[in-house]
């Protein structure tokens, strides 16, 4: 949620930001509300002053044995004026929420403006595409091949976008989630989190899902709980309506989480394999930071991610998205994309964001500054997806004869083999 104080004097800035990534904002509905809203608040203290007035002067002549009907009357009059003015103002005070939370963050002076993906900018590259002497197999045809990979009784079971995993491959699975955990803890310094895998409807305001993205979320029946889309919906609320010390920041953590997503949109994308699923694993990483330090650590997050696919020797580039590419909540996104071979094209594999104050502002979060108090700065980023990671490795670590030889930094995990 941006400032309402900067939303009112900067509203053509806020339109323009919010064009950028898509999104309508109209200057004329926003004042419209806001001044009628700030009258009635202000028409409704003066009442209230002069109703107590009005009692005030009804003891005092009830005291002398003057007559005090017509007076009663007039603060009777107050009363109902109040409770219709309250009315309206409880109604009003909902739309101008529901206009502030769909008022999507404003991307920071170093993003590239576009109107699509077609406009991010290549940052960096690491490694090189793996060099195949026979044509390279997607993921999904490798995975039936080896017996390791069951689309269709998943779809049996569960509907489609939905993947059973066997025997090594489900252990490849593990392992990696088990892997990146322990490169996160160890060497990057983030604190390992288990959080709940279900979660409530202010948590996802919190964190910008809702109102914005209900439909591409898991609501349970007759509960206000919802399946995480991912686990920055519950690292986020850790800290949800506290003040932290600055002491303690930046705060890192990692947690391990199912995620899970209706998809909503994204029909005829991504239709073969294990990319885009209703269900899956992702390892994620979340700071906390003050204001000043976010566009550094955003960098350094970055980097803890694309440290994962370093050490698994998978070949990826790192993409700054274009304004109307970031996502409704970031200010700033890079996102790290694998080479895929089998596809023949690189995939995201993790998405790594600078939220500046926004979810902070929309969950409470503050710290102690100089001149007071000031909202924390969120980041987050997956580090990574394990699905695709799981897809790269089938991809890049294939030979001839459809085998799949496991990763040299995950030999120990596999004792006594060398392919999946």
């Amino acid at each position: 949620m941006l400032d309402l104080n900067f939303v009112r004097d900067h509203l053509d800035l806020v339109r323009e930001k919010s064009a950028a990534k898509g999104v309508a904002f109209a200057p004329a509905d926003f004042e419209e509300i806001d001044l009628r809203r700030r009258h009635l608040i202000t028409r409704t203290e003066e009442l209230r002053g002069r109703k107590k007035a009005s009692a005030k002067q009804i003891g005092a002549m009830k005291r002398q044995q003057k007559d005090t009907a017509a007076l009663e009357e007039e603060t009777r009059e107050f009363s109902r004026e109040i409770a219709r003015m309250e009315d309206e103002l409880r109604d009003l005070e909902a739309a101008f929420r529901d206009i502030l939370l769909n008022i999507p963050n404003m991307v920071d002076d170093s993003v590239p403006t576009g109107e699509s993906e077609a406009m991010n900018r290549v940052v960096r590259h690491w490694g090189a595409p793996p060099e195949f002497s026979f044509a390279p197999k997607p993921h999904w045809e490798l995975g039936e091949q080896n017996g390791l990979l069951d689309l269709a009784r998943a779809a049996k079971i569960s509907g489609a976008r939905f993947a059973l995993y066997m025997d090594s491959l489900a252990k490849l699975e593990r392992v990696l989630i088990d892997f990146m955990l322990e490169i996160h803890t160890a060497e990057h310094g983030y604190t390992e989190v288990l959080p709940p895998f279900l979660v409530n409807d202010q948590s996802l305001i919190g964190t910008g899902n809702l109102p914005k993205f209900a439909d591409d979320l898991f609501k349970v029946e007759g509960r206000n709980l919802y399946l995480v889309p991912t686990a920055e919906v519950p690292l986020t609320n850790i800290h949800r309506e506290e003040e932290l010390k600055t002491e303690e920041l930046p705060k890192s953590y990692v947690a391990y989480t199912p995620c899970f997503r209706s998809e909503a949109g994204s029909h005829g994308k991504d239709v073969r394999g294990i990319i885009r699923q209703h269900q899956f694993n992702k390892v994620e990483l979340l700071k906390f930071c003050a204001a000043e330090d976010s566009l550094g650590l955003l960098e350094t997050l970055t980097q803890d991610a694309e440290r994962i696919l370093q050490k698994l020797e998978l070949h990826y580039r790192v993409v700054l998205l274009c304004s109307g590419d970031t996502s409704f909540s970031s200010a700033k996104t890079y996102d790290i994309e694998v080479w895929m071979p089998g596809r023949g094209k690189y995939v995201e594999i993790s998405s790594c964001s600078n939220f500046t104050d926004f979810q902070a502002r929309r969950s409470a979060i503050k710290y102690r500054t100089e001149g007071g108090k000031s909202f924390v700065h969120t980041l987050n980023g997956s580090g990574l997806a394990v699905g695709r990671t799981v897809a790269a490795v089938m991809e890049n670590y294939q030979e001839p004869d459809g085998r799949i030889r496991i990763p040299p930094v995950l030999a120990s995990r596999f004792p006594g083999k060398t392919h999946l």
